[in-house]
């Protein structure tokens, strides 16, 4: 395991605790296999694993959408360097772009400003030594961007600054979630060596959206799916939104 990686996973970690109100108290310890644990009431113990939504079944992209995210990657990178010249609070930050405006060259340097006194602003009188997570809304923001989640913790040694749904934009996000348990429902008898007493998955994703216009969540929901895993947990970053698939 990368430590940068499992820095990120750390803060997922806290971020979902945050945002499931039913979480059971109790430490949650960083391992390996599954990725954590947590000591529980009647000196049980529960192991959670993390993995990311990944988009088998993602569109094919045409040169002109190549090129539109390559122009947006280097706009986000343009804006990190911006904020990092007078901070060096380390954060993980996901942009939302808008699917109708896109950024012309000469609005670039003024966005760029924009954005990065926004997130100055949110973060500006926040302690550095608990979790904490922003969002600017679409109202903060200019056209081209739906929104910024900005999330921070203090074992996060190295900034992630990156594009919602960079692995690409499904088909079939049901089909993806059923990959997905699958998956880590092979390894799971790697996990249960450990013999803990409850084994939970969580699958993150940036924004649950799919190229259907019907409303996914719902679909999801409506769902039913299978799974070794007492319970499995589709989190969506960007919107805090925690959906319990199993």
């Amino acid at each position: 395991m990368q430590p940068d990686k499992k820095q990120l996973e750390i803060l997922i970690m806290q971020y979902f605790r945050e945002s499931f109100d039913d979480f059971p108290k109790g430490k949650v310890k960083p391992s390996e296999s599954p990725d954590f644990t947590t000591d529980i009431k009647n000196h049980h113990v529960l192991g959670i694993e993390l993995t990311r939504l990944n988009p088998a079944n993602a569109r094919e992209l045409d040169v002109k959408a190549i090129k539109n995210i390559n122009r947006r990657e280097e706009f986000i990178q343009s804006i990190k360097g911006l904020f990092e010249q007078s901070s060096n609070l380390k954060l993980f930050v996901k942009f939302l772009f808008s699917e109708e405006k896109t950024i012309a060259d000469e609005r670039k340097i003024m966005l760029a400003i924009q954005i990065v006194n926004a997130i100055r602003n949110v973060v500006r009188n926040r302690k550095r030594d608990n979790f904490f997570k922003e969002s600017l809304a679409k109202a903060d923001l200019p056209e081209e961007l739906e929104q910024v989640l900005i999330v921070y913790h203090p074992g996060l040694e190295t900034s992630v600054w990156e594009r919602s749904n960079n692995l690409g934009i499904s088909n079939d996000v049901v089909d993806d979630i059923r990959q997905s348990i699958h998956k880590k429902d092979e390894k799971l008898r790697l996990y249960q060596k450990q013999r803990l007493n409850y084994y939970w998955l969580l699958i993150t994703t940036d924004r649950l959206r799919g190229v259907k216009s019907f409303n996914l969540p719902n679909k999801i929901m409506n769902h039913k799916f299978q799974s070794n895993f007492q319970h499995v947990f589709l989190f969506d970053l960007i919107k805090s939104n925690v959906y319990q698939l199993i």
